[in-house]
């Protein structure tokens, strides 16, 4: 009888140890998952270094495509962590299109709960530049506002919609003025047209309207001549209000602009480097070189800056110039076509031995 209760107790004891253990080891486990829990919920995991950054979702995006473009931007520290919280609070079901800032600091908990409420939505950044083409620019406005560009090339391409603007379907497209624009998440196609109109009226102060009448030209016709001169002088801005005033005295004289950015724009051929004989025979209305006047539309979207340098031209007698044979970007001013024949004949020599033929 002593044996079996030394037995009994020695068991007794055996599985008050091995549940000790066992508790000991679920507690371990349960504090070690709550310390993970805590660190990928309540722990930073942004790292901008003062870079702001963004994120825009789209309408449909998945919400693996969207924290897939989170990943990309390089901010996130644990981009498991981030997968992991996403899932927990079920991301997949909450995607609220929008742009959203990755704030420095900012835990997987409170970038996922902006991301799955809306919150914190801030509004959309609109900037174009460098566009030719009406189809460019609908493409651009169509990734930037998520509208389809179809929408927009409707409309701008639309009689009557662009006559409801105050413009036909070719000066339409001076009703853009490159700058940074602010809009809303949902902004339709039409309210970003509307909006714009709104910008392009802002634009036209009274000062630059009474600018443009000194110079008898429309509002139409001072960015048709911006976008010239923006293709003549891309690199020198200083150099602008020259080029403009070459080709404010041609048209007063009645000359033709023979501008050779319109050519390149007449061929729809926007690799040409060295306009030629064959290049001048296109038949366009943008082709300066065989009709006088300006071109019915902009051949780009100007800038400010050269829509200024029309406003506020330099007043001289030049009526030629050419790209200067060092390629600095400046360009040889004449006052007639002898002048002018011996500075293109230096510029085509110099593009010869660079091996430029075309």
């Amino acid at each position: 009888m002593a044996n079996t209760r030394i037995d009994y107790k020695a068991n007794a004891t055996r599985r008050r140890n091995r549940f000790a253990y066992i508790t000991g080891i679920f507690g371990l486990i349960l504090i070690t998952f709550s310390y993970y829990f805590y660190q990928v919920f309540f722990t930073p995991n942004v790292e901008t270094k003062g870079r702001p950054t963004y994120v825009v979702v789209r309408r449909g995006q998945s919400a693996k495509a969207v924290l897939d473009s989170i990943d990309a931007s390089g901010v996130i520290v644990d981009k498991l962590s981030l997968h992991f919280v996403a899932r927990l609070m079920k991301y997949e079901q909450l995607v609220k299109p929008g742009r959203y800032e990755l704030k420095d600091g900012y835990t997987n908990r409170q970038l996922i709960n902006d991301l799955r409420t809306g919150s914190n939505r801030l509004p959309l950044r609109l900037t174009f530049q460098n566009i030719r083409l009406r189809q460019d620019l609908a493409q651009k406005l169509a990734a930037t506002i998520d509208a389809r560009p179809a929408r927009f090339d409707s409309l701008l391409s639309s009689p009557a919609y662009t006559k409801s603007l105050g413009f036909d379907t070719t000066s339409i497209l001076t009703m853009f003025i490159p700058n940074t624009y602010e809009l809303p998440w949902n902004a339709s196609a039409e309210n970003v047209l509307q909006r714009l109109k709104k910008e392009y009226e802002k634009f036209w102060t009274p000062a630059r309207d009474a600018q443009r009448k000194e110079l008898g030209l429309t509002r139409a016709e001072v960015s048709t001549l911006a976008s010239i001169v923006e293709a003549e002088q891309q690199q020198h801005a200083d150099e602008r209000p020259r080029v403009a005033g070459v080709y404010l005295n041609r048209l007063q004289r009645g000359m033709k602009l023979q501008a050779d950015p319109t050519v390149v724009y007449a061929n729809q051929d926007f690799t040409i480097k060295r306009v030629l004989n064959v290049h001048l025979t296109k038949d366009s209305p943008y082709n300066t070189y065989k009709y006088a006047g300006l071109p019915p539309g902009p051949i780009n979207l100007p800038s400010i800056a050269s829509i200024d340098a029309v406003l506020n031209p330099e007043s001289h007698q030049y009526l030629y110039f050419c790209a200067k044979e060092d390629f600095s970007g400046y360009h040889a001013f004449a006052r007639n076509e002898q002048e002018h024949l011996i500075n293109a004949r230096r510029y085509q020599a110099a593009l010869s031995r660079a091996g430029i033929m075309k």
